[in-house]
């Protein structure tokens, strides 16, 4: 198992990625912090041990940073990115149009996601498409960036689909909207997985990475299956994951997260979600 102890210092605060600059192009929802940590685990961290995936892609703000890491370090890897690739009228609105996008007709952002990740297009794979209806080649998985539990069955299907494949003891699992009340399954989830996975970082504003200590076997997705517990099981497991989250100086944020659930006690789906009072 890879020494953990270097992620107490933050150090993708202030590692230098040669290249980073291409990325400010692509338009991200990532905060500052994050798109630092996105670019150092794929250049600082990765051994090309195996690939990268990211599920949840938009136009590729966060595709981006983690190519860029690739790129500069000089490696094999390759990055698999998994998007239905559709925006709203609002979307463009308010994320693309005032980053620079010229206004285009449609929902389909595809295209445009092609031509922004041009600068890494050697290393990068767009899979297009509902993320349920796809699969993996069995491959190990290095980095698994999860941007898409916005529902408790997609996020049950992903963890099913993905999570054989990291490898114990190096692989991260990069849980970018833990911390948002809108997806308190996230947090029962992993906690659930305990057993599997322990987080080793938290950057604001809502992302949790954690890595995985042992194979995810049947076991270990019966355990995470969150579509299969009753609300009161979510609660109670939620309230586990706000203890272990004060170690990593998380904790509070979970407050919100367990106040939405008691509010939506029998929501699967972000948006949803009713905030609570």
């Amino acid at each position: 198992m890879r020494d953990i102890a270097e992620f107490a210092q933050a150090p993708w605060n202030s590692a230098r990625i040669d290249g980073i600059e291409a990325t400010e192009t692509v338009p991200t929802m990532l905060a500052a912090e994050e798109q630092a940590l996105y670019a150092w685990l794929t250049g600082h961290w990765m051994r090309d041990l195996g690939e990268v995936v990211e599920l949840g892609s938009f136009v590729g703000g966060s595709t981006a940073r983690l190519a860029a890491g690739l790129v500069a370090a000089g490696r094999t890897a390759h990055l698999h990115a998994y998007d239905r690739f559709g925006c709203s009228e609002g979307l463009k609105e308010t994320m693309l149009y005032p980053a620079g996008i010229a206004p285009f007709e449609g929902t389909d952002i595809l295209p445009l996601a092609h031509a922004l990740l041009a600068p890494w297009r050697d290393q990068v794979t767009l899979h297009p498409g509902r993320i349920e209806k796809q699969s993996w080649d069995g491959g190990p998985i290095e980095l698994l960036v999860m941007d898409a539990s916005k529902k408790i069955p997609l996020m049950d299907r992903m963890a099913a689909t993905f999570f054989p494949s990291l490898i114990p003891g190096r692989s991260l699992v990069i849980q970018q909207d833990y911390l948002h009340w809108r997806t308190p399954w996230i947090a029962v989830q992993m906690e659930a997985m305990a057993d599997w996975f322990t987080p080793v970082a938290f950057v604001p504003n809502d992302t949790v990475v954690f890595l995985n200590t042992r194979p995810v076997d049947s076991a270990a997705l019966l355990a995470g299956q969150v579509a299969e517990m009753t609300p009161a099981a979510r609660l109670e497991t939620l309230r586990r994951a706000r203890r272990r989250g004060r170690a990593l100086g998380y904790g509070h944020r979970l407050a919100q997260s367990i106040k939405a659930m008691k509010a939506n006690p029998d929501c699967e789906a972000a948006f949803r979600m009713r905030a609570p009072g």
